[in-house]
């Protein structure tokens, strides 16, 4: 009955949107909030330094996910025999190699690039979803939304783009997107047997760690050395967490494409927080921020516009 209804609520429209808007709007603020921690922390271009600081943030986001579910529960919450494996696999597409590349190939490519390269997640997520792993149909108003919201971030990214492409950069940018689209439809099955906040938890936990072994042994480091910092890096470990927790909750009850078609959204977030906390940054063109916005939301009600006469199918 509580399956019941957790799935009607998580599937109701206004959630989706909802939850959809909050977990964007957390990642889209990470990358400036990101590039504020580094000029405190360390340097930008310190990329073993970068995996460390990204490694910590993420297991600490795990220890605060399993904490808060284990306090709900009233006991230490610990993920099922069979779900161990499904969730190192998560981590370890999720979290290590997709965010290993992301840094990598932001250090060698401009932000515009990485933003449209990394912009191409909703489409490796229609792929996975319908033709690897097959969790639902691949149909052609499916294929145009996520082709009307890539088109959105071409526009939103016009100013200062290059023809130039080098793999280093915007191909490992691209290796990442294919990483994290794995993981969601990993996310997607793993959570039919295990629930979402198990998984994120634990997840982080494993995939930090490794990204911590990682920065150290490559001769990373970070250090706090001002209250700044601190909270810094709490608001970014805080936030990955209930930005994936909502997101598993939503893929665990709607379909992949309904959900990921948000994503879309994660960059103009990125944009207006940017403004805000940089506003001597020189910033994309707002008529083409606009037309990106009404490309996305075409997208968006085409993935999860239903007409009535279906619905009462």
């Amino acid at each position: 009955m509580e399956s019941n209804k957790m799935a009607k609520f998580f599937s109701h429209p206004l959630i989706v949107v909802l939850g959809t808007l909050i977990t964007t709007a957390f990642w889209g603020s990470a990358v400036p909030i990101i590039k504020l921690g580094y000029s405190y922390s360390l340097p930008s271009t310190d990329i073993p330094s970068m995996i460390l600081f990204a490694g910590a943030r993420f297991f600490v986001a795990g220890i605060i996910t399993v904490a808060f579910y284990s306090i709900l529960k009233r006991r230490i919450v610990m993920p099922t025999r069979s779900s161990i494996g499904g969730i190192m696999a998560i981590g370890g597409f999720q979290t290590v190699l997709q965010y290993v590349f992301y840094y990598i190939g932001l250090a060698n490519t401009t932000g515009v690039k990485g933003a449209i390269a990394s912009g191409v997640n909703p489409f490796f997520d229609l792929l996975f979803a319908t033709l690897i792993f097959r969790q639902e149909r691949l149909t052609p108003k499916k294929i145009l939304a996520v082709a009307v919201g890539f088109s959105g971030i071409v526009i939103a990214n016009l100013k200062g783009i290059t023809l130039d492409v080098n793999f280093l950069g915007d191909g490992f940018v691209l290796l990442s997107a294919v990483f994290y689209s794995v993981s969601i439809v990993l996310v997607k099955h793993c959570s039919e047997r295990e629930e979402p906040m198990v998984i994120t938890g634990y997840q982080f936990l494993f995939g930090g760690a490794v990204m911590i072994i990682i920065g150290l042994i490559s001769g990373g480091k970070v250090v706090f050395n001002t209250p700044a910092s601190a909270i810094i890096f709490v608001y970014l470990s805080v936030s990955i967490a209930v930005a994936y927790i909502i997101w598993s909750y939503l893929l665990k009850y709607n379909p992949v494409t309904r959900v990921s078609v948000f994503y879309f959204m994660t960059p103009i977030f990125g944009v207006l927080f940017s403004r805000m906390i940089f506003p001597n940054d020189t910033g994309f063109e707002p008529l083409n921020i606009t037309l990106a916005l009404v490309l996305f939301t075409i997208a968006i009600v085409m993935l999860n516009y239903t007409p009535k006469k279906d619905r009462l199918k």
